[in-house]
């Protein structure tokens, strides 16, 4: 789970693609460890999807479509619905940017979490005997300091 400061307002390209990479770390450690995927990291799965997608489609943030709004918010502080305003065609090339886009960072994720098979089985027996981890914690144990 992620733990927001909510001292940061404004977040760039490359910390909302880590935010996706974050979101998609579940399904992927559910890939490494246990070579199969549950119906566990479906919220996740959401969250990376609709952020991709505000990504490309509300704030410019896709190299193929430039700086330009196609889908704007209707009834923000209601429903919070987006609507799109673009040609019949393009919604199909946005979902394929945000797929590809996700797909990337899940392997970045799955890599990451290969790479670093160790820690992540540290972390996982140290929840497993405390249910919760403070960050303090947590950075002990993935720079190999003795987590209490």
């Amino acid at each position: 789970m992620q733990v927001d400061t909510g001292d940061k307002y404004l977040l760039t390209k490359q910390e909302l693609e880590n935010k996706i990479a974050t979101y998609t770390g579940g399904r992927a450690a559910e890939e490494v460890v246990c070579g199969e995927v549950t119906t566990g990291a479906s919220n996740d799965i959401e969250q990376a999807a609709k952020l991709e997608r505000a990504m490309v489609a509300r704030y410019g943030m896709c190299d193929d479509f430039d700086m330009v709004a196609m889908e704007t918010l209707q009834n923000q502080y209601l429903s919070g619905d987006a609507s799109l305003a673009c040609p019949p065609a393009t919604p199909q090339q946005i979902d394929r940017k945000v797929v590809e886009v996700i797909k990337a960072q899940h392997e970045k994720a799955r890599r990451m979490l290969e790479q670093n098979r160790d820690k992540l089985d540290q972390l996982a027996a140290f929840l497993y005997e405390k249910e919760t981890i403070t960050g303090e914690a947590f950075m002990d144990i993935l720079t190999g300091g003795e987590a209490q």
